[in-house]
């Protein structure tokens, strides 16, 4: 028998022990059944799973990173899409992302085409980012931190998921239907298959 304080209190009789646990206003719980005698706990079962359910939840969180994007001045649409593809997926799954405008050379004359750069990233990244650091200048880097709007991003993907519901059947009915149009269709019997009509006697 273990105390509340985690205290050994000896071998007892399961009676004693629920008089131990009730004048203390606590549990008692089996701890390691298989042991012989079984141990037991005097304790706050309650706030014991509370506890572990705390835990078991902190572990599963997932802890947020910077993840960063890089862009130059000239980046084409393509090349920007691509980037800004990763990025919406970045903050899908919870991080934060740093979006960066590189300059090179007598690039740095014309920054205000970066500002416009990242005024356009916000613009197709939509409503699932918010802006938590401005831009701003770091040596040739022109930088701003997004992250994702909690509610914004649950609607996205409540939308991805009754999609993909929608799809699975349609796709479905189309696997049936070639399977049954790849099936070859039924030979007609020959005259010497029809049956004969028997004589009327």
């Amino acid at each position: 028998m273990i105390g509340a304080d985690s205290e050994q209190l000896g071998v007892m009789t399961p009676e004693d022990a629920l008089v131990l646990a009730r004048e203390e206003g606590l549990d008692l719980v089996e701890v390691a059944a298989n042991s012989r005698p079984p141990v037991c706990r005097i304790m706050d079962y309650g706030k014991y799973k509370y506890e572990q359910k705390k835990k078991k939840s902190s572990k599963q969180a997932h802890s947020a990173t910077l993840k960063e994007v890089k862009l130059r001045p000239g980046t084409d649409q393509h090349d920007l899409n691509f980037k800004l593809n990763n990025a919406r997926r970045f903050l899908m799954e919870g991080d934060k992302v740093k979006i960066t405008v590189m300059f090179r050379g007598r690039e740095m004359v014309h920054t205000s085409r970066g500002r416009d750069q990242l005024q356009e990233v916000m613009k197709q990244l939509g409503p699932i980012a918010k802006m938590e650091n401005p831009p701003r200048m770091e040596g040739r880097f022109l930088s701003m931190i997004v992250i994702g709007d909690r509610e914004s991003i649950a609607e996205a993907k409540r939308i991805e998921e009754n999609e993909q519901r929608a799809e699975k059947p349609e796709n479905e009915e189309k696997v049936s239907q070639e399977i049954e149009g790849s099936a070859p269709p039924a030979s007609e019997p020959t005259e010497s298959e029809e049956e004969i009509p028997q004589a009327a006697e």
